[in-house]
């Protein structure tokens, strides 16, 4: 018999109907338990530990700065948003294409499926305007499909400078970039911060398995390239258990190795949703177990007591910690969940430091004064800490699984969809188990 930790709002998995859930723990598990009157039973793993209820923390609410969509039906309803959510809008995608050159068999977004025409030019520049009567500048993330197949990329950039935006994140596969180092160059001087490169490891056996196609050749490219341009890099590798959890310290080493053109590692764990239709609960892995494998496949140099859960966004949607790398290579770890005076709590926080921690490192503008000791050891110091911040972080994506409306309702990473509504990220990308999808088209 199991613990109730609590009861949820959450969703049938075959109609979409709200309904109830309970979080239950079992031993050193919790689950997310829930029925529907017509499709029946449902139990998905949430959680391998018996730190679940102590890993949550004081939640930082906040109205968002417009409401464009009346409460009707309720959440996940009327996302556009409505005034049932509770925290603002940190950073938005844009997906500029739906056509891809990998057909990837876990791709959320379907791309390359109904494949229809890109979106205008025009159209982007109406969406700058209302980001901004929403509240913004926020920090834009281009993404798709592949959004390197438009050649006006370096065009679609300079208009959201000129309109205000001061922050720009390619969302990429990175075969273009790697193929081609003049485009990359132009994104750079149109004013691309960071790339957000697809990298779900080292070893071409991964690629196969989750991508369809060896890359590895071509992604080690593009973050040539990406240094060459002053293009700040940040690994995004999809973590599925039985493909490729045992790469998780082979990629933080592999950025560590690369520093400080690499400025992060962003984790994202398998959730199924869009293309993704061999739903195998055994492939999902969580917050602990992610933490766990860290610190076991870094050999204690990274700690699960060196990384703290959401700010802004829920507790149970991410996690993250900050490390200085020192010229030997070795972690010093900036905070802890008991220490987090660095830890980010509101959307305007987080979306400064993402701004400085994944764009690319400048040049030092200190004068450093040889005669005078003191002073060049703490611009030697401030530089380092600049330069050589490494972020480890991961983002919990919800399914029609496991979703819960309480966290969802806390989301802060938003889609702009095409009649021109804020939808938050999971609510925008949730599909049934027939593939239908609540908003996405």
């Amino acid at each position: 018999m199991g613990r109730i930790l609590g009861q949820v709002e959450s969703l049938c998995p075959y109609c979409f109907k709200k309904i109830v859930g309970q979080k239950v723990e079992y031993e050193d598990k919790v689950y997310l338990e829930k029925s529907c009157e017509e499709h029946g039973f449902f139990k998905t793993l949430i959680w391998e530990g018996k730190d679940y209820e102590t890993w949550s923390d004081v939640e930082k609410f906040k109205t968002p700065n417009v409401v464009s969509s009346k409460v009707n039906k309720g959440c996940p309803y009327d996302c556009g948003i409505c005034s049932e959510h509770r925290q603002e809008t940190c950073c938005v995608l844009l997906e500029i294409t739906n056509r891809c050159n990998l057909k990837c068999p876990i791709c959320f977004a379907s791309s390359n499926e109904n494949t229809k025409e890109d979106i205008s030019i025009e159209r982007i520049s109406e969406y700058y305007d209302y980001l901004m009567e929403c509240g913004g500048p926020y920090n834009i993330q281009l993404s798709g499909g592949e959004p390197t197949l438009r050649d006006d990329l370096d065009e679609i950039i300079k208009i959201g400078r000129e309109k205000g935006f001061t922050f720009f994140q390619l969302n990429t596969n990175g075969i273009r970039i790697g193929e081609d180092e003049n485009y990359i160059k132009a994104l750079s001087d149109a004013g691309l911060n960071t790339v957000f490169l697809q990298f779900d490891g080292l070893s071409e056996e991964v690629y196969s398995k989750l991508r369809g196609k060896k890359l590895l050749r071509i992604k080690l490219k593009a973050i040539e390239n990406c240094k060459k341009a002053g293009v700040g890099v940040v690994l995004v590798p999809t973590i599925m258990q039985e493909v490729n959890v045992n790469q998780i310290g082979k990629i933080i080493n592999f950025a560590i190795d690369n520093m400080p053109a690499i400025r992060g590692v962003h984790f994202q764990p398998v959730s199924f949703f869009g293309r993704y239709e061999n739903r195998y609960e055994s492939y999902r892995i969580t917050i602990p177990k992610m933490l766990r494998e860290i610190e076991k496949q870094m050999k204690g140099k990274m700690k699960i007591e060196n990384f703290m859960g959401g700010g802004a966004e829920n507790s149970y949607c991410s996690f993250h910690g900050n490390f200085l790398v020192n010229e030997d290579k070795g972690l010093k770890p900036l905070g802890s969940k008991s220490n987090c005076c660095c830890k980010p709590t509101s959307s305007k926080q987080s979306r400064e430091f993402v701004a400085k921690q994944w764009s690319a490192v400048k040049n030092s503008s200190n004068k450093k004064d040889a005669k005078n000791n003191f002073t060049k050891s703490l611009d030697d110091f401030l530089d380092r800490f600049d330069n050589y911040t490494l972020a480890i972080s991961a983002m919990l994506f919800q399914d029609v699984w496991n979703v819960d409306l309480d966290r969802l309702k806390q989301c802060y990473i938003h889609v702009v969809s095409e009649d021109m509504k804020l939808i938050p990220f999971c609510a925008y990308n949730l599909t049934n188990i027939d593939n239908k999808s609540l908003y996405r088209r």
